[in-house]
């Protein structure tokens, strides 16, 4: 004869949250199919009869039947599986990530997971897990600088403001220049890509000359306005800014607004005559050390990845050429980099930053 079934009964709260965790999307495959079976084994049915619902073994609804009448709710959790016991224990999985974070090797600048096993006492494989669960990687290293600007908050929200609630009727343009752009030939032709090969060009190179890349993207549109001079000056940059007064659409109360940082070149007294011309010209300056808030540094690391770095050059004209070829065929189909974060989400950002750094000055 067959062993008589575990009585089950559910109470009102147990059905509502089976009932919960069987539909919830967040819950597991396993949970969710445990869920359904507890409550056909309260409607009194044969394990047989339950398994054939959610298509498992009987085997397993007697388990889950069992379980869940000695420990409710519980019971429906894994049990412990069987395994060789941990050899790292707690304090040394925080001895290694203090280690890493608060110390440095004696005749080293950063801990390599080598050092840091023999400094700690553990495996090499053992501290690259604990490494790639903290997020720990010692080996990279990233450049910051915080601006000392003291309206650096003023300006921030400026010209954030322009970007994300521009005025009506008006146009927003992000002006700056690439300077020394580097006309570089090899010394051998490159060695094609080829299955399972990348690209080979020779490690040596020959400058063959420099340009200065003016450009000026459009906030609203992306269309690109750019030009090249040989010489890096202020003349040039007036010159630019007429090509720019040229270019822009004329109409009756348009405003233009020109995002701009605090080189030399963009402070000079004729630039500051020029701005005084018709129509109505607004210039918006960046905080110090903060070109990260002109889109057109964006467009300049575009430029620089996609055209100028693996191009090959013999003469400045070659690179010029290369440069308004590129501009002619962003500005065919232009895209805008939109911006995405408003003033006060940078703001505080930066702010838990200064909070984490001592002496930062902010």
């Amino acid at each position: 004869m067959a062993r008589p079934l575990a009585e089950l009964v559910l109470s009102d709260d147990e059905r509502q949250t089976l009932t919960t965790w069987a539909s919830r999307p967040e819950s597991t495959l396993r949970r969710a199919t445990r869920a359904r079976i507890v409550p056909a084994c309260a409607e009194g049915l044969e394990n047989e009869a339950v398994a054939a619902r959610p298509r498992v073994c009987s085997a397993t609804v007697g388990t889950r039947r069992r379980r869940f009448v000695e420990r409710r709710l519980e019971g429906l959790a894994d049990e412990p599986r069987p395994g060789a016991p941990r050899t790292i224990a707690d304090a040394d999985v925080e001895r290694v990530v203090t280690g890493t974070l608060e110390t440095k090797p004696e005749s080293a600048t950063h801990w390599s997971t080598r050092g840091m096993a023999e400094a700690a006492g553990m495996s090499q494989t053992a501290v690259g897990r604990i490494w790639r669960s903290f997020g720990l990687k010692p080996h990279l290293r990233e450049t910051s600088k915080l601006s000392t600007d003291p309206f650096f908050v003023a300006k921030v929200r400026d010209v954030v403001g322009l970007y994300m609630s521009p005025p009506e009727r008006a146009i927003a343009l992000c002006v700056d220049e690439k300077s020394q752009v580097q006309a570089l030939g090899r010394t051998q032709p490159l060695l094609p890509m080829t299955p399972g090969q990348a690209g080979r060009p020779t490690h040596d190179y020959v400058r063959n000359g420099t340009t200065s890349l003016f450009a000026a993207p459009n906030v609203a549109t992306g269309e690109v306005i750019g030009r090249c001079h040989r010489r890096h000056r202020a003349k040039g940059f007036l010159r630019f800014l007429d090509e720019v007064h040229a270019r822009v659409p004329r109409e009756p109360g348009v405003e233009v607004h020109l995002v701009l940082d605090h080189y030399a070149t963009h402070e000079t007294p004729a630039v500051e005559r020029w701005f005084l011309r018709p129509p109505e010209y607004h210039p918006h300056f960046t905080p110090t050390s903060s070109s990260w808030l002109n889109p057109v540094e964006r467009f300049f690391a575009e430029i620089t990845e996609t055209r100028i770095r693996r191009g090959v050059f013999r003469s400045v004209a070659a690179l010029e050429a290369a440069i308004r070829g590129y501009l002619e065929h962003h500005n065919a189909d232009p895209k805008p980099f939109v911006w995405a974060a408003d003033a006060d989400l940078i703001l505080n950002r930066i702010k838990r930053v200064c909070k984490r750094t001592s002496d930062s000055g902010h």
